[in-house]
């Protein structure tokens, strides 16, 4: 009994002098490893995490400046400038072009020689023409006389009545054979005219289709020849507007247009025409508009492409804001007692150091601008539009498009 108790505290001591001597080892290895300072780090913040964190920042306002100037609600589109009225000069006959007269950008006035096809062929049907008039009228001389001779004779009884009645009709038929070869002869005269062509109207020759020694077939239909610009100083654009912005546009609006060649420069022009009959273009309907163009230094030339804007609406002098600044769902956070007050009818303001909620509603919009109407808005306001590093749930896009888009000018 008392072996066994001697025993039970030699094996306490043991494990006794056992445990300092396993902590010792694990602290020198710990040290060894620097695991140490990642033990120190995790405390450290544990205690930032549990003692330091009842303090939050308050982020800064985020605002807008509200400016004031001119707003302009606008169509855009492309057209093709074009003379106000290109004439087609044609060849009513056929055959092989002998002189041409003109050529590109030649100035002509109305009955000038443009071209003369070779006329042998034509003069030789006037020759035959002539010569079956000729021989025509003679066998209505003839069958006149006889007439009158066989006319007498019936009256003195020497002739029957039949007779007489044959050669009347012989004479009627040789008139009537008269007017038609004086038809032909005419024909024959007039297509030997039109182996010269003439100008119709005044103009510049814009395009000349044919060549000297080019033979010209009329048989089934009119060969173009020469496409002869009317007025170059007047032109006009044709531009086609889809049916989603047509309602915005009436005739007599301001136009502004660009064109590749003078990029640096603007023109002006006035909607003349808006054409009833729509064509569809990859499934979008659309209306022509036809847009007048003062071209009196004679710049514009035809077949230019126009960048076309349709001024709608112009306003000047109006409070005005940048759509992203309309994106404000709430006034949490930034004011501590709103009312009934929406972001829909009032902006919440910077001024003078405070935030205000003023009333207003919005005009003219267009694809980067808001008119802001309101008789509270100062010089110098800025609208309040969350906070810096605000998280984006309490915001949405509220931008709003006017009818027929665009964007100020």
């Amino acid at each position: 009994m008392k072996k066994a108790q001697n025993a039970q505290r030699k094996n306490n001591a043991v494990a006794t002098k056992s445990r300092p001597s396993f902590i010792r080892r694990a602290g020198k290895w710990i040290w060894r490893k620097k695991w140490w300072i990642l033990i120190l780090a995790a405390i450290a913040w544990g205690v930032v995490a549990l003692f330091g964190g009842g303090t939050q920042k308050v982020e800064p306002l985020a605002t807008m400046e509200i400016t004031r100037g001119e707003m302009r609600q606008v169509v855009t589109a492309t057209g093709e400038i074009q003379p106000l009225n290109t004439v087609s000069v044609g060849s009513q006959v056929s055959g092989t072009i002998e002189k041409l007269y003109v050529d590109f950008n030649s100035k002509v006035k109305k009955g000038d020689v443009l071209l003369e096809i070779e006329p042998s062929v034509l003069q030789a049907s006037v020759d035959e023409a002539k010569a079956s008039l000729v021989s025509a009228e003679s066998q209505r001389n003839y069958a006149k006389s006889e007439y009158q001779r066989n006319k007498t004779l019936y009256n003195e009884g020497f002739i029957s009545r039949a007779e007489m009645e044959q050669s009347q009709t012989t004479y009627e038929q040789a008139e009537q054979s008269v007017k038609r070869m004086q038809s032909q002869y005419d024909r024959a005269v007039t297509n030997l005219g039109y182996a010269t062509i003439t100008s119709p109207v005044d103009g510049t020759v814009i395009a000349r289709e044919v060549d000297v020694g080019q033979t010209v077939a009329a048989s089934f239909q009119t060969p173009n020849l020469f496409k002869i610009a009317e007025d170059l100083s007047q032109m006009q654009i044709e531009t086609s507007v889809s049916e989603a912005d047509i309602g915005v546009i009436k005739e007599g609006q301001a136009v502004t247009f660009t064109v590749d060649a003078y990029p640096n420069q603007t023109f002006d022009g006035t909607v003349r025409q808006i054409r009833l009959s729509p064509t569809t273009t990859s499934n979008v309907v659309v209306y022509t508009v036809v847009i007048d163009v003062d071209n009196s230094d004679l710049r514009l030339m035809p077949g230019m492409t126009a960048f076309v804007t349709i001024v709608v609406t112009e306003k000047f002098d109006v409070f005005k804001v940048q759509n992203a600044a309309l994106v404000l769902r709430k006034f949490d956070g930034i004011v501590d007692n709103a009312g009934d007050a929406t972001p829909n009818d009032h902006l919440a303001i910077q001024r003078d150091g405070k935030i205000i909620l003023i009333p207003y509603t919005k005009g003219l919009v267009t694809a980067t601008e808001t008119e802001i109407i309101s008789d509270e808005l100062r010089d110098g306001d800025r609208v309040v539009i969350g906070r810096t590093g605000q998280k984006t749930a309490n915001t949405t896009n509220r931008m709003g498009g006017g009818p027929g888009g665009g964007g100020p000018m």
